[in-house]
């Protein structure tokens, strides 16, 4: 039980944080960690969408970014050693409800195949809607199945 875990909106201040996190993942690896730089990440969190980070001992240790500019979850990590402790859970269901209270649009991702974040957004009622690119897979989710998936 992590009893001194808890979350914020992301801050430009937490960048360095993030991108450790974002490097530390062991599935979705970056081919290149310089191709998410953190100008990139800035402009998610204050102009594209919104960021929020899960905090264990002022330290970060998972965030997620929604992009309401392309109506699509941008990131969802989380530090391997904190993994299966439901912060992915809660930092997804905030990032969601933030996102539908703002826009009824359909919104996206896109996750490597044969993942756990793949079985993860699965049982987060992800629709499947096939392949992206040539090693990921691309899910939609709706307004309406949100909210159904709320009740």
């Amino acid at each position: 039980m992590l009893t001194d875990l808890t979350y914020r909106e992301a801050l430009i201040t937490d960048i360095p944080q993030i991108q450790y996190v974002r490097h530390a993942v062991k599935e979705n690896t970056l081919s290149n960690p310089e191709l998410v730089k953190d100008s990139d990440v800035e402009d998610y969190i204050t102009r594209r969408g919104k960021g929020w980070v899960a905090i264990v001992n002022n330290t970060i240790v998972g965030f997620a970014i929604v992009s309401t500019a392309d109506n699509n979850v941008w990131a969802l990590f989380i530090l391997p050693e904190f993994e299966n402790k439901g912060i992915g859970k809660t930092l997804h269901n905030i990032m969601m409800d933030w996102y539908f209270s703002q826009t009824q649009e359909t919104i996206w991702l896109s996750t490597g195949t044969g993942t756990r974040a793949e079985t993860f957004y699965r049982l987060k009622g992800w629709e499947d809607a096939g392949a992206y690119g040539t090693e990921e897979i691309k899910f939609i989710m709706t307004y309406q199945k949100w909210l159904l998936l709320m009740k």
